[in-house]
């Protein structure tokens, strides 16, 4: 006799195009590693529906809380989230069971006629919704000898996209993995170097996320994690933390996992023997004008508790340095 059909685990999605696609990709692995089948279960999100600007809402939470809601109820069984959109305290009811391996996190520019950062004439307008960008890509310009004019914007990728083919705007920045995971990598003009622009604490990594007492559901969705991935975005989200900071406050963070054959943009390859982290932090003023960017590099940690121990102590010398005061009124 057949055994009978095994009931499909249910993922939590929000119903973007993006979030759709990244939650299809981890459904797949979830099946591969599970044998069972996985359902995706829309979900929106108070930050799908809001039309105002992610600092203007708070930004922390708005696009996880009705996913993590909806794994309390039991609505789902585990839920995918962009890791740089978590607040940094944890839920004691739920539990991040895999943090898989990070796709590119760097920032990229998809601007009118092909143009890189560096050929954006004198007072182009280039749209984003984070303060963290608008800040950077200020300082960014100043140092190239010209200003910009960012734009707030909101909107799926469409959308943004849709600012520079209307002539609207000049360009607009949005993260490389987003487009990456879509299939539209070959419309970004210009990939931003991390020197220059730090991306979003967690940028590149999804979180696949349970609750905290299913112990089998979390055994198998372990198979998933990427340890130099995890370690990487817990020193990210300490230094978050410990500025005390939400996501949508203009802070920028990035730890390079370095090898003998590292690239630099924040993951040493597969196989790689990795020798230390890299730490760098940045917050500013959305002006570009005053920026506390600083460093450090250590031992690759040990724990996990180690990574997150060297965001603390780089936050502390971004606070020593005056980053408390570019986050308040001024920053927003």
């Amino acid at each position: 006799m057949n055994s009978a059909p095994q009931q499909p685990l249910k993922l939590g999605t929000r119903r973007s195009k993006l979030a759709m696609s990244q939650s299809g990709h981890v459904a797949e692995a979830v099946r591969a590693v599970t044998g069972r089948p996985v359902e995706l279960v829309e979900i929106t999100t108070y930050g799908d529906v809001s039309r105002e600007n992610l600092a203007q809402i708070g930004g922390t939470g708005v696009f996880v809380t009705a996913l993590r809601e909806a794994l309390v109820r039991g609505e789902v069984d585990f839920a995918v989230h962009s890791l740089k959109d978590l607040p940094t305290a944890q839920p004691a009811e739920l539990v991040l069971a895999a943090i898989p391996r990070r796709e590119d996190p760097r920032d990229v520019l998809v601007a009118r006629d092909g143009l890189t950062f560096e050929q954006l004439p004198d007072g182009a307008r280039v749209g984003t919704g984070s303060p963290r960008r608008m800040a950077q890509l200020n300082a960014y310009a100043r140092q190239l000898g010209k200003t910009i004019e960012t734009v707030a914007i909101r909107g799926n990728v469409d959308t943004r996209i849709g600012f520079v083919h209307s002539g609207e705007l000049d360009a607009v920045v949005l993260a490389a993995a987003g487009l990456n995971r879509i299939g539209r990598s070959a419309e970004a003009t210009d990939h931003l170097p991390v020197d220059y622009v730090l991306p979003a604490p967690g940028q590149g990594a999804l979180a696949v996320e349970c609750l905290a007492d299913d112990a089998e559901l979390i055994a198998a969705l372990g198979r998933l994690d990427d340890p130099l991935t995890r370690a990487a975005v817990y020193a990210e989200r300490s230094l978050l933390a410990a500025l005390e900071a939400g996501c949508s406050a203009p802070v920028g963070a990035l730890a390079d996992l370095i090898s003998d054959a590292a690239t630099g943009t924040g993951d040493a390859g597969a196989g790689q023997v990795v020798n230390e982290m890299r730490l760098r932090g940045v917050v500013g003023t959305t002006d570009g004008a005053t920026l506390v960017q600083l460093s450090t590099t250590g031992p690759v940690p040990g724990s996990y508790e180690e990574a997150a121990r060297l965001g603390r102590e780089l936050a502390d010398e971004m606070l020593a340095k005056g980053a408390a005061g570019l986050m308040g009124e001024r920053a927003l």
